[in-house]
């Protein structure tokens, strides 16, 4: 009887065990479509046994099974395979933020109002080449000016839309921060939610853990990321190389912001002192990009890199070591490149308005305000020999582009009575000395009388040659795009090559970015192997655990009988 009894506690265990597999089973069909979710799979094992007798050594032992139990639900995934996933996600996001920067800044270029950027320039060139043949003529006067205006208000509007978008990109830094922060809360109460579930060891919190894989995943996307999960269930998480979530806490990511840019950088707040301006930023921005070195991966490093930390300028390409701290920045760069080619412009032309040469020897001279100034040899002053005149023969002549705030020339008087006009030079440090985008302007005085433009020698003739020297301005082959370009360029060739640049990369980009989407398809595709729910291999648990239970329930329907048999028998 203990045997028959024994084996209704056997079929019962069935009979128990395939309908938890059934519950587990039919939970999985019911989250077939849903987004992250990862099918849990049952797995049986024996119960123990019970020893009926102990027999000699050479005699296998008489044990009696108690049934079977679910040893484990096993939630499928392969730790490896996330590690990679989530790598390439953080490289392809740092592609992309990378090409969609070199594209919206290459369709800037050349849609500006409805027309290139480039026609500006070479609309300029037309109206030089017009004047050339007869500077004294009011109409190619115009003309000139009239396409100077066009060239600076288009290079205000198309600096302005760079600058634009750099505070954009950085809007997007902020809410990526403030995303990265969230989540890094939301995984520090998971880990302690998963903590109490699993403490007793009995089960294993799938939902949770479902919504801890999936913000993983996403924070991967955002910047390099490196998981390690403890014997408790505790995921302890590493951002850009510092630990993020720990036993403890989820530590913040502050941002610090640039007064004269707006610009934010991260920085972790348990080791900065802002009080003291110290700052440890989040991430290290001088190393090389490299695949080779995992630096290439993370969205938010490539959008700080895209943005730059200031704006490009014409300074910028005139050493190496400057143009390195801009290099690997699009909008800086091409800020710079922009800056260059209007600056290029407008200081070879004012110096054929306005010529200069350098004093031969010191001089000693004092302002109009009385400040007497000892001038060295080599001083650049007004060449008043050799300058062309406007219509009413004065010096210094009319320069075509102003700087706002500054005049070309102060006006000194020499301890000989002679007249200097001395060049005011542009100083880097000094905002209104620059012939940048931003600080010029035409001259309000050629506005306003169109024939004060130089045009004449001093003697009243035509100054013939001074046309000449506008149009061979624009054949010099002097201009680069940075300090590493090998091949000297004219104006249009300039922007020519600026643009080819801008495309070549955006196409490397592209390319990458293309290649990577494959990679974490391909990488995805393997994953939800492993993690996904099919509903036809659901099915056919289904029907198997289905016919797991039916037996068993037959066999406690048969044991049942043959112990009712048994036991009427015996009255």
């Amino acid at each position: 009887m203990a045997n028959g009894f024994g084996s209704l506690y056997i079929g019962a265990s069935g009979v128990q065990n395939a309908q938890s597999a059934l519950n587990t089973t039919a939970n999985n069909l019911a989250n077939v479509d849903t987004k992250g979710y990862v099918r849990q799979q049952v797995r049986f094992a024996d119960k123990n046994y019970t020893t009926l007798k102990i027999t000699a050594s050479n005699v296998n032992m008489q044990q009696s099974g108690l049934g079977v139990s679910i040893g484990d639900v096993v939630h499928s995934r392969d730790i490896f395979l996330d590690k990679t996933y989530r790598q390439e996600v953080g490289r392809k996001e740092f592609y992309t933020a990378h090409y969609d920067t070199a594209s919206y800044v290459e369709d800037l270029f050349q849609e500006t109002n409805g027309e290139q950027f480039k026609q500006s320039v070479n609309d300029l060139w037309v109206a030089v080449q017009e004047l050339s043949t007869k500077p004294a003529l009011p109409i190619y006067q115009n003309l000139v000016l009239e396409k100077a205006e066009l060239l600076l208000s288009r290079s205000k509007g198309l600096y302005s839309d760079f600058q634009n978008y750099q505070s954009n990109i950085n809007d997007q830094i902020k809410d990526d921060i403030n995303r990265v922060n969230e989540i890094g809360e939301r995984l520090y109460e998971l880990n302690l939610e998963i903590q109490k579930v699993e403490a007793g060891g009995q089960e294993t919190a799938m939902t949770l853990r479902d919504e801890r894989d999936n913000l993983l995943d996403e924070l991967g996307g955002y910047g390099e990321i490196e998981v390690d999960e403890d014997a408790t269930g505790f995921a302890l998480v590493d951002f850009a190389g510092t630990r993020f979530v720990d036993m403890h806490r989820s530590y913040e990511i502050g941002l610090k912001t640039e007064f004269a840019t707006g610009f934010s950088t991260p920085y972790w707040e348990h080791l900065s002192d802002p009080a003291n301006e110290q700052y440890t930023e989040v991430f290290n921005m001088d190393r090389a990009i490299s695949t080779e070195m995992d630096t290439d991966v993370g969205g938010i490093k490539a959008k700080l890199l895209m943005r730059g930390d200031s704006y490009g300028r014409a300074e910028n390409l005139e050493s190496a070591d400057a143009y390195d701290k801009i290099s690997g920045s699009t909008m800086m760069e091409v800020e710079a490149r922009i800056d260059g080619l209007v600056s290029r412009i407008v200081t070879a032309m004012n110096n054929i308005y306005c010529p200069n040469k350098e004093a031969e020897s010191s001089f000693t001279a004092a302002a109009a305000d009385g400040t007497v100034t000892t001038y060295p040899a080599g001083t650049k002053i007004l060449d008043a020999e050799n300058c062309a005149r406007g219509v009413d023969g004065e010096l210094p002549p009319r320069e075509l582009f102003t700087r706002i705030g500054m005049d070309r020339y102060t006006e000194v008087t020499a301890d000989d009575g002679k007249t200097y006009y001395v060049y005011n030079e542009p100083d880097p440090n000094t905002a209104n000395s620059r012939y940048a985008i931003g600080n010029l302007q035409i001259n309000p005085e050629l506005k306003k009388q169109i024939t004060l433009m130089p045009a004449y020698k001093e003697n009243g003739d035509v100054a013939y040659d001074f046309g000449e020297q506008l149009a061979a301005a624009w054949e010099v082959q002097d201009m680069k795009i940075d300090p590493y370009d090998q091949k000297p360029c004219t104006f249009e060739e300039y922007y020519d090559k600026v643009l080819s640049e801008l495309g070549t990369q955006g196409n490397t980009y592209k390319s990458a970015v293309e290649t990577l989407e494959g990679a974490t398809a391909s990488i995805d595709n393997k994953r939800q192997q492993e993690m996904g729910v099919s509903s036809d291999e659901e099915l056919t648990s289904m029907i198997k655990f289905q016919s797991a239970f039916n037996a068993s329930s037959r066999f406690m329907t048969v044991i049942s009988q043959m112990t009712e048999l048994i036991v009427t028998g015996l009255i």
